[in-house]
């Protein structure tokens, strides 16, 4: 626990990193918050900064997911006396928790989905299978987004695939319910846009 606790503060620092909001103020002079749906994510940050800009602040939040979590997850795993699955998923989560709720934008950050997508890298690198099960869930992200260029149903619809295909690839228990918490959670932090999808006024991204 030496070793796991300041890890995990660590990777929540760097997951609370808010690079939409940093983007927006260096480059436009603008608080991100009060423009677009408000979110500091990379969604918004395309809708608001502009493509490249908000592609990478996408680049970014996902590095903010794999760089802590591998360096990290590599420097504790030998020390920490702890299976190596659950050091890379505390650090994982802690990093997205992060950039959920930062510390620096008072606890009021993105949805964590381009995080959650290092974390998930950082995790298939070190966990022999995982890499099917990454591979499987993006593209389940790609085709729903092709299909109908929403965001927001294209994250819902990956985040309920991937505890189907971590319990195919016969990945371990730990993992697993991993899966689900990390499942139920991005569920939960889209639950607006899920409103707004039933409602039929969700906004779709359409590049030009």
């Amino acid at each position: 626990m030496q070793w796991i606790i300041p890890g995990t503060i660590i990777s929540y620092l760097v997951g609370s990193i808010p690079t939409a909001y940093i983007f927006g103020r260096l480059l436009r002079g603008i608080d991100i918050r009060k423009f677009g749906s408000g979110n500091v994510g990379a969604t918004n940050a395309l809708r608001v900064l502009g493509k490249k800009t908000g592609l990478t602040v996408l680049a970014l939040d996902i590095v903010k997911g794999l760089i802590p979590v591998m360096l990290l997850g590599n420097f504790i795993y030998p020390r920490a006396g702890m299976p190596l699955d659950i050091v890379f998923v505390v650090l994982g989560m802690a990093c997205i928790i992060g950039h959920s709720w930062p510390l620096f934008l008072g606890f009021k950050g993105g949805k964590g989905i381009a995080t959650t997508l290092g974390v998930l890298i950082a995790l298939a690198i070190r966990i022999p299978g995982l890499e099917k099960v990454l591979a499987l869930t993006i593209s389940a992200w790609v085709v729903i987004f092709l299909s109908f260029r929403i965001v927001s149903l294209a994250s819902v619809i990956s985040a309920l695939t991937l505890p189907l295909f971590l319990i195919f690839f016969k990945q371990s228990t730990q993992i697993i319910i991993s899966g689900v918490i990390l499942s139920v959670f991005i569920i939960l932090r889209h639950k607006s846009n899920l409103i707004r999808l039933f409602q039929g006024k969700e906004s779709r991204l359409i590049f030009k």
